[in-house]
């Protein structure tokens, strides 16, 4: 099991304005977020990093961030955030 200190770890890597990370999740005991997508991108008009969630298929639980520590306490997690449910997410994939 990956800490929550080293997805933070993780998600500090220098992009270099041309890579990405993509981390495919669920999270035990929810038959809402079954397989959710987390990530981090260059934004080619800004040339910052945009820190994203893609949380359901069909696309209506989709947000940006600017930081990962904003991402990580969103409460997008039916009120709770990355943050405090960390120990219920279990990672599927790790891309990009």
């Amino acid at each position: 099991m990956i800490t929550f200190q080293e997805i933070c770890q993780v998600f500090s890597i220098d992009l270099k304005r041309k890579y990405c990370i993509e981390i495919q999740f669920s999270v035990l005991g929810s038959e809402k977020f079954i397989s959710c997508w987390m990530g981090k991108m260059p934004d080619r008009k800004t040339k910052q990093d945009i820190y994203w969630f893609g949380l359901t298929d069909d696309g209506q639980n989709a947000y940006d961030y600017s930081t990962f520590e904003e991402m990580s306490e969103a409460k997008v997690f039916d009120g709770k955030s990355l943050k405090d449910i960390w120990v219920q997410i279990v990672l599927l994939s790790i891309d990009g």
